[in-house]
């Protein structure tokens, strides 16, 4: 699955649109030196919302302006008190108020952007052909980023239960009820640490850093998906064919 995906990803960064938006950010962005001046230029914003997930915020440009400049450090900011953590991820990134000089004048800062928004743009062009590819897609992204942060077992496997396209992954993989969303959070961490272990044979999330790993994650994802689907279709024929078996009244 990961050489197909990398072969489909090659081909859909080199259209033309990707290639203009990225050559366009990478000769620029050395240019700004403000949150203004990023907020002011539509195609800069562009692509540094949708490198991070956030390309429905691109009209909301006081938004995106406050969370850069009110930055990371202080924990009263803007993104740290916000729920969605890709706002914080946005604002460390750029580092518009939490360095004397922000990460916009690193020469190696373009390119480090573009390579997101590059595989987040191929997630959402996956995801209109297939949802559960998508989210397939943007497991394999963060899972490498979960193994390798050095917080606290539990407060990685909370960074998974709290994010929402993760967290759908591991609770399909490992054939969790829905119900499990409403349990006690301790009990919900719990349950998916012990499921983790026996199905994927995981000690650690730091066992994720292996790409085996995470693929027989993502193949226990796909498939139960898929099977799902089949279900509810099939269901959804049976009542279809005995509503149609169902005598018209006289």
């Amino acid at each position: 699955m990961a050489r197909t995906f990398e072969r489909q990803s090659d081909l859909f960064n080199k259209s033309p649109q990707i290639v203009r938006d990225t050559d366009y950010f990478e000769q620029t962005i050395g240019k700004i030196t403000t949150a203004e001046d990023l907020v002011s230029d539509r195609r800069l914003l562009r692509v540094a919302l949708g490198a991070f997930g956030l390309q429905e915020d691109i009209d909301s440009r006081a938004f995106i302006r406050a969370i850069l400049e009110g930055g990371t450090i202080n924990e009263d900011s803007l993104a740290n008190r916000l729920a969605d953590d890709r706002y914080k991820q946005l604002a460390e990134a750029f580092a518009f108020a939490d360095r004397p000089i922000p990460r916009t004048q690193l020469s190696a800062f373009g390119s480090e952007i573009t390579e997101k928004f590059r595989r987040r743009e191929f997630e959402v062009a996956v995801g209109d052909q297939d949802q559960s590819l998508r989210l397939a897609l943007n497991a394999r992204r963060e899972l490498g980023d979960i193994a390798g942060d050095d917080a606290a077992e539990d407060t990685r496997w909370f960074r998974i239960l709290g994010n929402t396209p993760l967290r759908r992954v591991f609770e399909v993989a490992l054939g969790l009820p829905e119900s499990f969303a409403q349990a006690d959070l301790d009990r919900q961490l719990d349950e998916i640490k012990s499921r983790a272990a026996r199905q994927l044979n995981i000690g650690s999330l730091s066992d994720l850093a292996d790409t085996d790993v995470q693929e027989q994650l993502l193949r226990r994802f796909l498939l139960r998906d898929q099977m799902a689907s089949i279900n509810v279709q099939s269901s959804q024929s049976i009542a279809l064919t005995l509503l149609q078996s169902v005598p018209p009244r006289s």
